[in-house]
């Protein structure tokens, strides 16, 4: 499992883009999260699934609603990552209201997921491979801080969790 320290997984994520803009056409959008990652301060968190009950309910909005005091704890980025593609990840992303304020990034093959060691395997429920629902601080690509929740909880990668982190 990925650890404090570690440098992200350079693996590509992708982000459905509402407006084309910066090089980026509307539609599905590659993130080398390597590149995406230099130079930044991100405050990333990763859950199950799009349009689950937590994930809807609390994970996401948490962050929606504390992303300007994230910002001024010096985060650049607000990154969410879910197993799921970027269509659907845009779809989440309209529902929540995330523009200019979350990056809904989609791990449609969880590659991220499988590459930091923090898969959630929900096949006995008809999900399948899924990420484990965490957060981490990451500065200039590395881990800075890992908050990996227990099965089931979600006590940890909070918004507020993180923002601690980041004030440091």
């Amino acid at each position: 499992m990925i650890k404090v320290g570690d440098t992200l997984p350079a693996v590509t994520l992708y982000e459905y883009s509402e407006v084309e803009g910066e090089g980026c056409s509307i539609g599905p959008n590659p993130v080398d999260v390597a590149k995406a990652a230099a130079g930044k301060t991100i405050a990333l968190f990763a859950l199950p699934g799009a349009f689950t009950p937590t994930c809807s309910a609390k994970h996401v909005p948490g962050y929606v609603e504390n992303a300007e005091v994230l910002k001024a704890a010096g985060v650049d980025e607000i990154w969410c990552l879910s197993v799921n593609d970027a269509f659907v990840m845009g779809a989440w992303a309209r529902d929540q209201k995330s523009a200019g304020k979350v990056r809904m990034l989609a791990d449609g093959s969880a590659d991220f997921a499988k590459a930091a060691g923090l898969t959630l395997d929900l096949t006995g429920r008809g999900m399948g491979l899924r990420s484990n629902r965490y957060s981490m601080l990451v500065k200039d690509g590395k881990v800075a801080a890992l908050n990996v929740e227990a099965p089931g909880k979600f006590e940890v990668s909070d918004a507020a969790t993180l923002l601690a982190q980041a004030r440091g």
